[in-house]
């Protein structure tokens, strides 16, 4: 199982669930690296591309960096790993959002960065809404970013760029 990072993060991502092989490597969004070279791209954290495509290198930043320097999180609304979003069941995100919302009480992040469309409406019940930011939840900023997979990559990078400036500059949309 993935080891989750949230504790004392400014920003916690969530995912909708994990891949397989991510899973495997037990670091999210490591079977396909796009997450992590936006994640650099926009200044989140300091690797660079050719250090986050080490499998080796990549795990031991998430281990030891990714929570306690660069005070990022991490959560999965679902646990079970699926190849494809699809083959989600309905209802399944349930007892995740339960977690997240305990998690998000208790850690108060400054933001909480929803990853792609899917994880927002599985943790909201609602598809009223456009990317961008939210209504906060609790103390907690909410902003809903693209999947980092599709489309162009400067869109994410803006996007990682405005949460970052967002925590950054004492909460100025």
């Amino acid at each position: 199982m993935i080891c989750y990072r949230y504790k004392n993060c400014e920003i916690l991502f969530v995912g909708i669930n994990p891949h397989p092989g991510s899973l495997r490597r037990l670091v999210p969004f490591s079977n396909n690296k796009m997450f992590w070279y936006l994640l650099s791209d926009a200044g989140l954290v300091t690797e660079s591309r050719g250090e986050l495509k080490d499998d080796a290198a990549l795990a031991k930043m998430y281990k030891e960096r990714f929570n306690d320097i660069y005070k990022l999180g991490f959560i999965n609304i679902i646990d079970r790993p699926t190849r494809d979003i699809n083959e989600l069941l309905k209802f399944e995100e349930l007892p995740g959002r339960k977690k997240i919302t305990l998690i998000i009480k208790t850690e108060q992040p400054k933001v909480i960065c929803f990853i792609g469309k899917v994880t927002y409406e599985r943790y909201t019940g609602s598809k009223n809404f456009v990317f961008g930011w939210q209504e906060n939840i609790d103390e907690s900023a909410v902003y809903v970013m693209h999947a980092p997979l599709r489309g162009k990559a400067i869109v994410r990078i803006e996007e990682l760029q405005k949460i970052k400036s967002f925590v950054c500059n004492d909460h100025v949309k």
